[in-house]
Protein backbone atom coordinates (compact mmCIF):
# COMPACT_ATOMS: atom_id res chain seq x y z
CA UNK A 1 0.00 0.00 0.00
CA UNK A 2 1.34 3.43 -1.04
CA UNK A 3 -0.23 6.11 1.08
CA UNK A 4 2.28 8.90 0.43
CA UNK A 5 4.36 9.85 -2.60
CA UNK A 6 7.06 12.51 -2.92
CA UNK A 7 8.32 13.14 -6.44
CA UNK A 8 10.35 15.85 -8.11
CA UNK A 9 11.40 16.49 -11.69
CA UNK A 10 13.04 19.42 -13.49
CA UNK A 11 12.32 20.56 -17.02
CA UNK A 12 14.16 23.17 -19.07
CA UNK A 13 12.21 25.75 -21.03
CA UNK A 14 13.68 28.02 -23.67
CA UNK A 15 12.22 31.27 -22.44
CA UNK A 16 13.19 33.90 -19.86
CA UNK A 17 12.32 33.23 -16.24
CA UNK A 18 9.84 36.12 -16.11
CA UNK A 19 7.95 34.52 -19.02
CA UNK A 20 8.09 31.04 -17.45
CA UNK A 21 6.96 31.63 -13.91
CA UNK A 22 3.47 33.00 -14.74
CA UNK A 23 2.76 29.82 -16.74
CA UNK A 24 2.58 27.93 -13.42
CA UNK A 25 -0.30 29.95 -11.98
CA UNK A 26 -3.95 28.94 -12.39
CA UNK A 27 -4.48 31.64 -15.05
CA UNK A 28 -1.17 30.86 -16.74
CA UNK A 29 -2.00 27.18 -17.05
CA UNK A 30 -5.12 28.12 -19.03
CA UNK A 31 -2.67 28.96 -21.85
CA UNK A 32 -1.23 25.46 -22.16
CA UNK A 33 -3.19 22.82 -20.21
CA UNK A 34 -5.95 21.29 -22.39
CA UNK A 35 -9.33 21.65 -20.71
CA UNK A 36 -7.92 23.62 -17.74
CA UNK A 37 -10.70 26.02 -16.81
CA UNK A 38 -10.49 26.83 -13.10
CA UNK A 39 -13.45 28.21 -11.23
CA UNK A 40 -12.01 31.15 -9.31
CA UNK A 41 -13.41 31.39 -5.78
CA UNK A 42 -11.09 34.11 -4.44
CA UNK A 43 -10.10 36.44 -5.85
CA UNK A 44 -12.73 36.26 -8.58
CA UNK A 45 -10.21 37.77 -11.05
CA UNK A 46 -8.06 34.62 -10.80
CA UNK A 47 -4.93 36.63 -10.04
CA UNK A 48 -2.38 34.58 -8.12
CA UNK A 49 -1.71 35.60 -4.53
CA UNK A 50 -1.24 33.83 -1.21
CA UNK A 51 -4.65 32.53 -0.15
CA UNK A 52 -6.06 32.34 -3.67
CA UNK A 53 -8.67 29.57 -3.94
CA UNK A 54 -9.86 27.90 -7.14
CA UNK A 55 -11.56 24.67 -8.17
CA UNK A 56 -10.84 22.31 -11.06
CA UNK A 57 -12.39 19.09 -12.32
CA UNK A 58 -15.74 17.57 -11.52
CA UNK A 59 -17.21 14.45 -9.97
CA UNK A 60 -14.63 12.40 -8.07
CA UNK A 61 -11.86 14.54 -9.62
CA UNK A 62 -13.23 17.85 -8.29
CA UNK A 63 -10.17 19.48 -6.71
CA UNK A 64 -9.90 22.48 -4.38
CA UNK A 65 -6.65 24.43 -4.70
CA UNK A 66 -5.20 27.05 -2.35
CA UNK A 67 -2.09 29.11 -3.05
CA UNK A 68 0.01 28.59 0.08
CA UNK A 69 3.10 30.57 -1.01
CA UNK A 70 3.47 32.90 -3.96
CA UNK A 71 6.69 34.86 -4.45
CA UNK A 72 7.13 36.20 -7.99
CA UNK A 73 10.47 37.81 -7.09
CA UNK A 74 11.84 34.40 -6.05
CA UNK A 75 9.93 32.64 -8.87
CA UNK A 76 8.38 30.23 -6.39
CA UNK A 77 4.80 29.04 -5.84
CA UNK A 78 3.36 26.35 -3.60
CA UNK A 79 -0.18 25.03 -3.82
CA UNK A 80 -2.30 22.86 -1.57
CA UNK A 81 -4.69 20.62 -3.49
CA UNK A 82 -7.52 18.55 -2.07
CA UNK A 83 -9.44 16.02 -4.14
CA UNK A 84 -11.84 14.89 -1.36
CA UNK A 85 -12.79 11.66 -3.14
CA UNK A 86 -9.21 10.36 -3.13
CA UNK A 87 -6.14 12.44 -2.26
CA UNK A 88 -4.55 15.54 -0.81
CA UNK A 89 -1.19 17.12 -1.44
CA UNK A 90 1.22 19.96 -2.07
CA UNK A 91 2.63 21.12 -5.39
CA UNK A 92 5.81 23.18 -5.32
CA UNK A 93 7.12 25.03 -8.39
CA UNK A 94 10.52 26.76 -8.46
CA UNK A 95 11.97 28.47 -11.50
CA UNK A 96 15.70 29.11 -11.85
CA UNK A 97 17.28 31.16 -14.59
CA UNK A 98 20.00 29.32 -16.50
CA UNK A 99 20.64 32.39 -18.64
CA UNK A 100 18.56 35.22 -20.11
CA UNK A 101 16.76 32.81 -22.47
CA UNK A 102 16.61 29.49 -20.58
CA UNK A 103 14.83 28.57 -17.36
CA UNK A 104 14.82 25.39 -15.28
CA UNK A 105 11.51 24.57 -13.65
CA UNK A 106 11.51 22.14 -10.74
CA UNK A 107 8.10 20.66 -9.93
CA UNK A 108 7.67 18.72 -6.71
CA UNK A 109 4.51 16.83 -5.75
CA UNK A 110 3.88 15.47 -2.25
CA UNK A 111 0.64 13.48 -2.30
CA UNK A 112 -1.23 11.44 0.30
CA UNK A 113 -3.98 8.93 -0.49
CA UNK A 114 -7.21 9.27 1.46
CA UNK A 115 -8.60 5.86 0.47
CA UNK A 116 -8.25 3.04 -2.05
CA UNK A 117 -9.10 5.35 -4.96
CA UNK A 118 -6.34 7.65 -3.78
CA UNK A 119 -3.91 4.74 -3.64
CA UNK A 120 -4.58 4.07 -7.32
CA UNK A 121 -4.36 7.77 -8.23
CA UNK A 122 -0.94 8.12 -6.58
CA UNK A 123 0.63 5.92 -9.25
CA UNK A 124 0.51 8.91 -11.64
CA UNK A 125 2.79 10.78 -9.23
CA UNK A 126 5.45 8.08 -8.89
CA UNK A 127 8.58 7.11 -10.81
CA UNK A 128 8.49 7.05 -14.60
CA UNK A 129 4.80 8.09 -14.72
CA UNK A 130 5.59 11.29 -12.83
CA UNK A 131 8.61 12.10 -15.02
CA UNK A 132 6.46 11.53 -18.12
CA UNK A 133 3.73 13.83 -16.74
CA UNK A 134 6.14 16.70 -16.11
CA UNK A 135 7.93 16.16 -19.43
CA UNK A 136 4.49 16.38 -21.09
CA UNK A 137 4.10 19.80 -19.45
CA UNK A 138 7.24 20.88 -21.32
CA UNK A 139 5.82 19.57 -24.60
CA UNK A 140 2.51 21.37 -24.02
CA UNK A 141 4.20 24.64 -23.06
CA UNK A 142 6.50 24.50 -26.08
CA UNK A 143 3.51 23.80 -28.35
CA UNK A 144 1.42 26.64 -26.87
CA UNK A 145 3.48 29.35 -28.53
Amino acid sequence: MTTRIRSSHTITLERPIDACFPLFTAKGEERWVPGWRPQYVHPASGEAEPGQVFITGDGDERTWWTVVDFDPAAHHARYSRVTPASRIGLVDVRCRSVDERVTEVKVRYEMTALNAAGEAALQAYAGAAYVAMIEDWKRLIDAAD
